[in-house]
Protein backbone atom coordinates (compact mmCIF):
# COMPACT_ATOMS: atom_id res chain seq x y z
CA UNK A 1 0.00 0.00 0.00
CA UNK A 2 2.54 2.32 0.82
CA UNK A 3 4.54 1.80 -2.59
CA UNK A 4 1.20 2.70 -3.91
CA UNK A 5 1.25 5.86 -2.38
CA UNK A 6 4.50 6.80 -3.56
CA UNK A 7 3.65 5.72 -7.06
CA UNK A 8 0.29 7.75 -7.08
CA UNK A 9 1.73 10.56 -5.60
CA UNK A 10 4.51 10.49 -8.39
CA UNK A 11 2.00 10.46 -10.81
CA UNK A 12 -0.40 13.49 -9.50
CA UNK A 13 2.74 15.63 -8.98
CA UNK A 14 4.05 14.77 -12.67
CA UNK A 15 0.18 15.64 -13.62
CA UNK A 16 0.08 18.82 -11.78
CA UNK A 17 3.60 19.71 -13.24
CA UNK A 18 2.59 19.06 -17.13
CA UNK A 19 -0.67 20.95 -16.24
CA UNK A 20 1.06 24.01 -14.93
CA UNK A 21 3.40 24.16 -18.03
CA UNK A 22 0.64 23.77 -20.41
CA UNK A 23 -1.26 26.76 -18.54
CA UNK A 24 2.33 28.72 -18.55
CA UNK A 25 2.56 27.62 -22.15
CA UNK A 26 -1.35 29.20 -22.89
CA UNK A 27 -0.60 32.71 -20.84
CA UNK A 28 2.80 33.12 -23.35
CA UNK A 29 0.77 32.55 -26.53
CA UNK A 30 -2.55 34.93 -25.04
CA UNK A 31 1.09 37.36 -24.26
CA UNK A 32 2.05 37.30 -27.78
CA UNK A 33 -1.94 37.33 -29.55
CA UNK A 34 -2.22 40.37 -27.09
CA UNK A 35 0.88 42.48 -28.34
CA UNK A 36 0.38 41.46 -32.09
CA UNK A 37 -3.80 42.69 -31.49
CA UNK A 38 -2.80 46.12 -29.82
CA UNK A 39 -0.32 47.15 -32.81
CA UNK A 40 -3.05 46.26 -34.94
CA UNK A 41 -5.56 48.63 -33.09
CA UNK A 42 -3.01 51.57 -33.04
CA UNK A 43 -2.48 50.52 -36.50
CA UNK A 44 -6.22 51.35 -36.76
CA UNK A 45 -6.12 54.62 -35.43
CA UNK A 46 -6.64 58.03 -37.34
CA UNK A 47 -3.56 60.36 -37.12
CA UNK A 48 -5.00 63.07 -34.94
CA UNK A 49 -6.49 60.67 -32.34
CA UNK A 50 -2.94 58.52 -32.50
CA UNK A 51 -1.65 62.16 -32.03
CA UNK A 52 -3.23 62.74 -28.61
CA UNK A 53 -2.79 60.14 -26.94
CA UNK A 54 0.88 58.88 -28.01
CA UNK A 55 2.58 58.81 -24.71
CA UNK A 56 0.20 56.57 -23.35
CA UNK A 57 -0.06 54.10 -27.01
CA UNK A 58 4.04 53.78 -26.98
CA UNK A 59 4.30 53.30 -22.82
CA UNK A 60 1.35 51.09 -23.55
CA UNK A 61 3.37 49.33 -26.55
CA UNK A 62 6.65 48.79 -24.55
CA UNK A 63 5.03 46.94 -21.90
CA UNK A 64 3.15 44.44 -24.13
CA UNK A 65 6.28 44.32 -25.86
CA UNK A 66 8.14 42.97 -22.93
CA UNK A 67 5.59 40.27 -22.40
CA UNK A 68 5.94 38.91 -25.89
CA UNK A 69 9.53 38.74 -25.84
CA UNK A 70 9.62 36.91 -22.49
CA UNK A 71 7.04 34.78 -24.01
CA UNK A 72 8.98 33.42 -26.65
CA UNK A 73 11.54 31.53 -23.74
CA UNK A 74 8.12 29.88 -22.50
CA UNK A 75 7.61 28.49 -26.24
CA UNK A 76 10.58 27.62 -26.57
CA UNK A 77 11.32 30.43 -29.27
CA UNK A 78 8.59 29.19 -31.75
CA UNK A 79 9.18 30.58 -34.95
CA UNK A 80 6.03 31.01 -36.20
CA UNK A 81 5.49 33.46 -32.68
CA UNK A 82 8.41 34.95 -33.08
CA UNK A 83 8.10 36.35 -36.96
CA UNK A 84 4.32 37.36 -35.80
CA UNK A 85 6.32 39.85 -33.35
CA UNK A 86 8.96 40.86 -35.54
CA UNK A 87 6.14 41.49 -38.47
CA UNK A 88 4.52 43.66 -35.35
CA UNK A 89 7.31 45.51 -34.84
CA UNK A 90 7.94 46.57 -38.37
CA UNK A 91 4.49 47.62 -38.37
CA UNK A 92 5.03 49.74 -35.27
CA UNK A 93 7.78 51.49 -36.07
CA UNK A 94 6.13 52.50 -39.21
CA UNK A 95 3.44 53.78 -37.08
CA UNK A 96 5.67 55.82 -34.70
CA UNK A 97 7.47 57.12 -37.21
CA UNK A 98 4.56 58.49 -39.25
CA UNK A 99 3.32 59.40 -35.39
CA UNK A 100 6.76 61.29 -34.61
CA UNK A 101 6.85 62.85 -38.05
CA UNK A 102 3.05 64.57 -37.63
CA UNK A 103 4.34 65.78 -34.20
CA UNK A 104 7.40 67.53 -35.83
CA UNK A 105 5.40 68.87 -38.37
CA UNK A 106 2.43 70.54 -35.94
CA UNK A 107 5.24 71.39 -33.88
CA UNK A 108 6.86 73.33 -36.28
CA UNK A 109 3.95 74.88 -37.78
CA UNK A 110 2.65 76.35 -34.33
CA UNK A 111 6.44 78.12 -34.17
CA UNK A 112 6.66 79.57 -37.14
CA UNK A 113 3.85 80.99 -39.37
CA UNK A 114 0.84 79.53 -37.29
CA UNK A 115 2.32 82.36 -34.39
CA UNK A 116 0.90 85.53 -34.80
CA UNK A 117 3.94 87.41 -33.50
CA UNK A 118 6.15 85.83 -35.39
CA UNK A 119 4.20 86.50 -38.76
CA UNK A 120 4.31 90.13 -38.30
CA UNK A 121 8.01 90.20 -37.32
CA UNK A 122 8.87 87.92 -40.24
CA UNK A 123 6.00 87.74 -42.41
CA UNK A 124 3.31 84.79 -42.95
CA UNK A 125 4.91 81.36 -44.64
CA UNK A 126 8.28 82.22 -43.22
CA UNK A 127 9.07 78.97 -40.81
CA UNK A 128 10.91 80.58 -37.49
CA UNK A 129 11.11 77.11 -35.92
CA UNK A 130 11.93 75.71 -32.57
CA UNK A 131 15.51 76.08 -33.82
CA UNK A 132 15.30 79.23 -35.54
CA UNK A 133 18.18 78.92 -37.90
CA UNK A 134 16.65 80.90 -40.52
CA UNK A 135 17.32 78.86 -43.02
CA UNK A 136 15.38 81.17 -45.56
CA UNK A 137 17.28 84.15 -44.72
CA UNK A 138 19.88 84.66 -47.60
CA UNK A 139 22.32 87.51 -48.97
CA UNK A 140 19.78 89.10 -50.77
CA UNK A 141 16.76 89.35 -48.44
CA UNK A 142 18.56 89.83 -44.92
CA UNK A 143 18.16 93.18 -45.14
CA UNK A 144 14.74 93.30 -45.93
CA UNK A 145 14.31 90.96 -42.89
CA UNK A 146 16.09 93.39 -40.64
CA UNK A 147 14.34 95.91 -42.30
CA UNK A 148 10.63 94.67 -41.51
CA UNK A 149 11.84 93.77 -37.60
CA UNK A 150 12.95 96.78 -36.72
CA UNK A 151 9.82 98.01 -38.34
CA UNK A 152 7.44 96.06 -36.52
CA UNK A 153 9.01 96.61 -33.23
CA UNK A 154 9.06 100.35 -33.11
CA UNK A 155 5.29 100.59 -34.29
CA UNK A 156 4.43 98.18 -32.06
CA UNK A 157 6.82 98.08 -28.87
CA UNK A 158 4.45 99.66 -26.42
CA UNK A 159 2.06 96.83 -27.23
CA UNK A 160 4.64 94.02 -25.74
CA UNK A 161 4.44 91.54 -23.30
CA UNK A 162 7.68 91.01 -20.79
CA UNK A 163 6.58 87.28 -22.50
CA UNK A 164 6.85 88.95 -25.81
CA UNK A 165 10.22 90.44 -25.48
CA UNK A 166 11.46 87.73 -24.55
CA UNK A 167 10.58 85.97 -27.82
CA UNK A 168 12.00 89.12 -29.77
CA UNK A 169 15.15 88.92 -27.95
CA UNK A 170 15.27 85.89 -28.62
CA UNK A 171 14.37 85.89 -32.82
CA UNK A 172 16.87 88.75 -32.55
CA UNK A 173 19.71 86.79 -31.57
CA UNK A 174 19.03 84.15 -33.92
CA UNK A 175 18.70 86.49 -36.48
CA UNK A 176 22.41 87.69 -35.96
CA UNK A 177 23.60 84.53 -36.03
CA UNK A 178 22.23 83.91 -39.40
CA UNK A 179 23.75 86.99 -40.48
CA UNK A 180 27.33 85.93 -39.52
CA UNK A 181 26.78 83.06 -41.81
CA UNK A 182 25.89 85.10 -44.33
CA UNK A 183 28.12 87.48 -44.24
CA UNK A 184 30.79 84.15 -45.65
CA UNK A 185 28.22 84.07 -48.30
CA UNK A 186 28.68 87.02 -49.99
CA UNK A 187 27.01 89.75 -47.96
CA UNK A 188 27.64 92.96 -49.48
CA UNK A 189 29.11 95.74 -47.68
CA UNK A 190 26.22 98.43 -48.68
CA UNK A 191 23.64 95.82 -46.66
CA UNK A 192 26.09 95.04 -44.30
CA UNK A 193 26.10 98.46 -43.36
CA UNK A 194 22.60 99.57 -43.94
CA UNK A 195 21.81 96.36 -41.14
CA UNK A 196 24.65 97.93 -38.92
CA UNK A 197 22.53 100.82 -38.59
CA UNK A 198 19.28 99.38 -38.07
CA UNK A 199 21.07 97.24 -35.19
CA UNK A 200 21.84 100.77 -33.53
CA UNK A 201 18.61 101.79 -33.77
CA UNK A 202 17.14 99.04 -32.41
CA UNK A 203 19.68 98.48 -29.35
CA UNK A 204 18.89 101.00 -27.46
CA UNK A 205 14.92 100.88 -27.62
CA UNK A 206 14.96 97.39 -27.06
CA UNK A 207 16.83 97.94 -23.52
CA UNK A 208 14.04 100.47 -23.00
CA UNK A 209 11.11 98.23 -23.13
CA UNK A 210 12.76 95.75 -21.57
CA UNK A 211 13.37 97.91 -18.53
CA UNK A 212 9.94 99.26 -17.95
CA UNK A 213 8.03 95.99 -18.84
CA UNK A 214 9.94 94.39 -16.09
CA UNK A 215 9.39 97.67 -13.94
CA UNK A 216 5.56 97.26 -15.13
CA UNK A 217 5.69 93.67 -14.13
CA UNK A 218 7.29 94.12 -10.26
CA UNK A 219 4.55 96.78 -9.82
CA UNK A 220 1.93 94.67 -10.77
CA UNK A 221 2.79 92.11 -8.41
CA UNK A 222 2.98 94.53 -5.72
CA UNK A 223 -0.60 95.48 -6.58
CA UNK A 224 -1.88 91.95 -6.14
CA UNK A 225 0.32 90.93 -2.99
CA UNK A 226 -1.70 94.15 -1.63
Amino acid sequence: MKRFNLVLGTVLIAAGAVSCKDEAKETAEHNVDHYVVFVDSVNGLDAAERAANWAAIDAEYHAREMEAEAALTTLENDEAAAKRIEESKTKYDGVKMQAENDAKAKMEANASSGTPLADKFFGPGNVVGNDMTFSWVNKDNILDVYTKFYETFDAEKDEYSRQDLDKVKAWYEALDARKNTVEKEGLSSEDNGKIANIKLKFAPKFRWERLTAKGEENQDAKDKAN
